[in-house]
């Protein structure tokens, strides 16, 4: 088998790469929920997207575009995020690359998947934002497979995808660069969010407005120029989109209209679900939005109060609108155990919250165990022994964790002492050098030794989530939250 490129393949502390996380604190956000935009290192999202693999890649139509997006989880925090990677020839010019992803990094709205990151390194570009999980709208529009997407949640979607252009707008981003139904996507909640990857310019020029000229606004194709109502224009393709379910060109879509042809137009799955009068004012709007004249189409602060009009199910959940499953068993195991401070720390993989209190914890829990030590199987003097295991100890306090491995291993691999400090703080250094798979058998076997030792089980539980074993992850991480109110509550009884 060959080698793979796992989630945490380098170490996130310096010389390989710094995290944004430990360089912004441990909340990392700025008051809105969604981490401060920060620069990554390439090897960073090269980790995050195990090695950039094909099967990360999230891009409907990534085999034509020459950007392609992968979804990927950051080694410095476990959070989930789309990571989007340029062509090599766009953005010759890596100032303007950084200049213009941290402008746009300073948006913060609950109506955009918002840039929380960037990297610039030699002929690398690539964007960091949150992940939408639940697909775009041109997936539940054009490719739905059980039953397609309900008038409530087509017009929510019009309104929520105003409301983000509105918010852009008015924080001076006036301009989106091709804007369609894949750039619509779907959050954990189901909520219709507005890709912030279209705020950036999308090629070598800084020019380039839509992949698709007969999508493209009427004054681009005659003077190559970019206004805010070319954003508008566009803005009426995608409620189209919503009306018809099919991606049709504008001018087709106009000649139906003003032939009083809008019973063609309509998504015949939409029969029966729409007042005749909505449908009607969904079909003007839309119109409006496509004149030819740009100063003939509305501003975005009446396209959003018209759309409000005509939201019927504001109260509903776009969760319960888009037909996403209830997790109940789920929610129900999240809820058993209070994570303490330690339990979050393993939880979120916090690898410097981590590595403190391996540090501070020290060899008390060897103190409780009942280990052998045979320092006659040791190949040396015991006095090298104890002089190997006080460089094992240097170097984890030191964070040079190739050197806490190959010292731990010349005792624990012996069979000269069987210490569960030695073993989790091996387990430790390897998953911080990406070496997964033995950071869990690490953590096990110190498990073996201290069976009630909450670290051992917290350990465990940090290694299977980084190994995208979620629910077992969380199971063990319940456990050693158990175990360690136990310990709690019998040390304050004594």
């Amino acid at each position: 088998m060959g080698v793979r490129c796992s989630k945490l393949s380098v170490c996130w502390w310096p010389p390989h790469f710094k995290s944004p996380r430990l360089e912004n604190g441990a909340a990392g956000e700025d008051g809105s929920g969604v981490p401060v935009f920060a620069e990554y290192s390439l090897d960073e999202l090269r980790a995050a997207t195990d090695g950039f693999a094909p099967d990360r890649i999230v891009s409907e139509h990534g085999e034509k575009a020459p950007n392609v997006v992968y979804r990927g989880t950051l080694f410095s925090s476990g959070r989930t995020v789309a990571i989007k990677r340029f062509g090599r020839s766009a953005w010759p010019d890596s100032r303007q690359f950084v200049e213009e992803a941290r402008a746009v990094g300073l948006l913060r709205s609950g109506r955009l998947s918002n840039l929380i990151g960037c990297c610039c390194e030699g002929g690398e570009r690539l964007l960091v934002a949150e992940f939408m999980p639940h697909d775009t709208l041109a997936k539940h529009l054009f490719h739905w497979e059980a039953k397609p997407l309900s008038w409530a949640m087509r017009v929510r979607a019009a309104l929520y995808v105003a409301q983000a252009l509105e918010y852009c707008s008015n924080k001076g981003r006036a301009i989106y660069h091709d804007l369609h139904a894949y750039r619509v996507l779907f959050d954990v909640d189901g909520n219709p969010r507005l890709s912030c990857f279209g705020l950036m310019k999308n090629s070598r020029d800084g020019k380039s407005y839509s992949t698709n000229l007969a999508f493209t606004p009427p004054e681009y194709l005659k003077t190559g120029r970019v206004i805010p109502e070319s954003v508008v224009y566009s803005f009426g393709t995608i409620v189209l989109d919503l009306l018809s379910g099919k991606h049709i060109p504008p001018s087709h879509a106009l000649d139906l209209i003003k032939g009083r042809n809008i019973s063609v137009l309509m998504d015949s799955c939409l029969e029966g679900h729409v007042s005749s009068s909505d449908g009607t004012e969904m079909v003007r709007l839309a119109s409006r939005c496509l004149a030819y004249e740009a100063r003939d189409r509305p501003n975005l602060k009446a396209v959003v109060s018209a759309l409000a009009s005509l939201q019927k199910d504001a109260s509903a959940l776009s969760r319960t609108l888009l037909g996403i499953p209830q997790d109940t068993e789920k929610e129900e195991s999240s809820e058993q155990i209070s994570f303490s401070s330690t339990g979050k720390a393993y939880a979120t993989a916090n690898l410097e919250g981590v590595h403190e209190m391996l540090v501070i914890d020290g060899y008390s829990e060897d103190d409780r165990a009942t280990f052998k030590v045979s320092l006659s199987s040791w190949p040396g003097q015991p006095a090298e022994s104890i002089q190997v295991k006080k460089h094992g100890d240097d170097a984890f306090h030191s964070k040079d964790f190739m050197e806490v491995v190959e010292c731990y291993s010349r005792f624990v691999d012996t069979g000269a002492m069987e210490s569960p400090t030695m073993l989790v703080r091996r387990g430790f250094a390897n998953i911080v050098l990406g070496r997964l798979e033995d950071g869990l058998e690490d953590a096990r076997k110190a498990e073996g030794i201290s069976p009630e030792w909450p670290t051992a089980h917290y350990l465990q539980g940090m290694a299977l989530i980084c190994l995208g074993m979620e629910s077992d992850g969380h199971e063990k991480l319940n456990i050693a939250g158990a175990l360690e109110a136990q310990r709690k509550g019998r040390t304050r009884t004594v």
